[in-house]
Order: C-alpha cells, then structure tokens, then sequence
C-alpha cells in the first residue's frame, strides 16, 4: 500500500508542471511532467510485482 501512495503522491506533484505545459506552453514543466511519468511507469511495474507475488504465495 506504500508504493500507492507514492502514485498519488506522485500525481498530485505533478499538477502544476501539467497545468503550465498544457495552458502556458511551458516546456521545462514538459519536460518534468515527461520525468515524472516515467517514475510513475516504473512505480506501476514495481505495484505489479509486487500484487503478483503477494497473490501467488497465498496459493
């Protein structure tokens, strides 16, 4: 439940840098918001893992 955290976290942190991209055509917040996605893809997998070895040692 920790790494889900860390996605809301993540998400939440990000807000700002999405909001000046997309409205203010900021491309450093691009640029973080690209950053920040990556993490987030890496953090999925790890949740993935993680659920999936939690479920099939219960088995």
């Amino acid at each position: 439940m920790e790494k889900f955290e860390k996605v809301k976290e993540l998400i939440a942190g990000i807000e700002a840098d999405a909001t000046k991209f997309y409205n203010h055509n900021n491309s450093a917040a691009g640029t973080r918001v690209r950053k920040a996605m990556q993490d987030l893809k890496v953090l999925a997998g790890d949740i993935r893992k993680e659920i999936t070895e939690k479920k099939n040692s219960g088995k």
